[in-house]
């Protein structure tokens, strides 16, 4: 199934949206985290700075052993932090909560302070479930390390707080997320609807519904092509006026000299050629094709009325089951010559019906010498006439060649002939067609190859007089 231009717009903005929000969300959730990390070290280092300096201020002549042994409080009175007195070589020599390190594996805030520099670490400790940092530095006498003073605090709460924040802040994305959604939505059918109008005014184009115009009025893309569209539509209505002006004036023409070859024809034929057969036939041909020719013309002139708004309908009431009856009289001769079995189904409560007698005999003389021309000996054709639910409905049934797949939806267009069609002009069912339509009905064919056609016209019960 295709996807639309809409749900590829949403889901490409919706894309962009997503990935943007998820970068933030990244950056700032990391950003919070090193936020509070870095006010935690603050914390620590200034604690850890007053405590050292404190030291070398006031017991700087004593040994940390001394000091130890006598002080220790000297170290943790100024933090709450777990604090640990380290000789030079990182020992462990006083613990405020009496954990003993072991001493083979040092961190790396304690490797940084025996190298002299502030050495901080984040991580986890075996006497502790949760998360801890470190900050340890060297007590130095001139430039040689002395001893190193660690404070340690766990970051349970912080680690709480920095969660809440990232909560805070995934709620936010989505809700982000769901309003651009929103917004995406509205954006794409900004784009998609003057599109939609633009293409159901081409379909109706399309379907030759040339006075049809599209509304858009935009200064983008859109606006270029519905403009467009409306200049397409002007110069076919032009071109397709000059066509029907041709037809029509060419028709009028040839009404004249075909009436004169068809009259001299007869004149002729009544002469006396000694029976010369050659002569005798020619005339014929020239009579019968002078006919042929005639009623094409009449084709012509019907169409060229009919495209260009000029044919009126002239309804009156009438019995349609009676005109039927006529119309099967005047074919069955024909029937009967093509060796065909013709066969009349009229339900007789049909009443009469308001309408143009002559168009309606017209499409239906016209549906039957298509059955009759494509229906091979021996075939069968069938005219039926009953109503059904609110609606009068004209069968035409033939088990003749058929209508190929291809130009089944083709056949009712103007000019169409199919590649096995024998039509004179291809636009007797157009004709019908439109006549039918005038009359508010459908005209509705279905074919088989090899299997034969059923035509089925249908006209509302509002025309219809019981």
């Amino acid at each position: 199934m295709k996807k639309s231009i809409k749900t590829r717009l949403v889901k490409n903005f919706m894309l962009i949206i997503v990935i943007t929000v998820l970068i933030l969300e990244i950056g700032l959730i990391n950003g919070v985290r090193t936020y509070y990390y870095r006010s935690i070290e603050d914390i620590l280092s200034n604690q850890i700075e007053f405590s050292r300096d404190y030291y070398l201020r006031y017991f700087y002549s004593d040994s940390l052993e001394d000091i130890i042994i006598d002080d220790v409080d000297v170290f943790w009175q100024h933090t709450n932090a777990e604090v640990q007195i380290l000789n030079p070589e990182g020992k462990l020599l006083m613990d405020s909560l009496g954990v003993a390190n072991d001493d083979s594996n040092l961190y790396p805030d304690i490797k940084a302070a025996i190298n002299g520099d502030k050495g901080v670490w984040t991580g986890k400790v075996d006497y502790y479930d949760n998360t801890v940092m470190s900050v340890s530095t060297a007590l130095k006498e001139q430039d040689r390390v002395i001893g190193i003073i660690r404070f340690i605090t766990s970051l349970k709460e912080t680690d709480n707080t920095i969660r809440s924040v990232s909560f805070l802040l995934l709620s936010m994305g989505l809700v982000v997320v769901f309003i651009s959604g929103l917004v995406s939505v509205f954006l794409a059918n900004s784009i998609v609807k003057p599109l939609k109008e633009v293409t159901d005014v081409a379909e109706k184009m399309a379907d030759g519904q040339l006075k049809v115009r599209s509304q858009i009025k935009l200064q983008d893309e859109i606006g270029k092509l519905s403009d467009t569209l409306n200049y397409m539509a002007e110069e076919l209505i032009k071109k397709e006026q000059i066509k029907n002006d041709f037809i029509s004036s060419v028709s009028h023409e040839l009404r004249t000299p075909l009436t004169s070859i068809k009259g001299w024809a007869i004149t002729l034929k009544s002469e006396d050629f000694n029976e010369n057969d050659i002569i005798l036939d020619g005339l014929e041909i020239i009579e019968k094709e002078s006919d042929r020719l005639t009623t094409m013309v009449e084709e012509l002139l019907d169409f060229s009325r009919f495209v260009s708004g000029r044919i009126q309908l002239e309804k009156d009431d009438f019995k349609i089951a009676d005109t039927i009856n006529i119309i099967g009289k005047q074919l069955y001769p024909k029937a009967i010559n093509n060796k065909i079995q013709f066969i009349t189904n009229i339900d007789e409560n049909l009443g009469t019906i308001l309408a143009d007698e002559n168009r309606i005999k017209q499409v239906l003389i016209n549906i039957l010498d298509n059955a009759f021309k494509f229906t091979s000996e021996g075939g069968v054709v069938v005219l039926n006439a009953f109503t059904e639910d609110d609606n009068l409905v004209l069968e035409v049934k033939d088990n003749g060649s058929g209508i190929s797949e291809e130009d089944l939806p083709k056949v009712k267009e103007k000019f169409y002939k199919g590649k096995n069609s024998q039509s004179h002009s291809g636009i007797g069912l157009s004709i019908c067609d439109e006549i039918i339509k005038l009359h508010n009905g459908n005209m509705d064919i279905y074919s088989s190859i090899n299997e034969g056609t059923l035509v089925r016209v249908t006209l509302p019960l509002g025309e219809v007089n019981k």
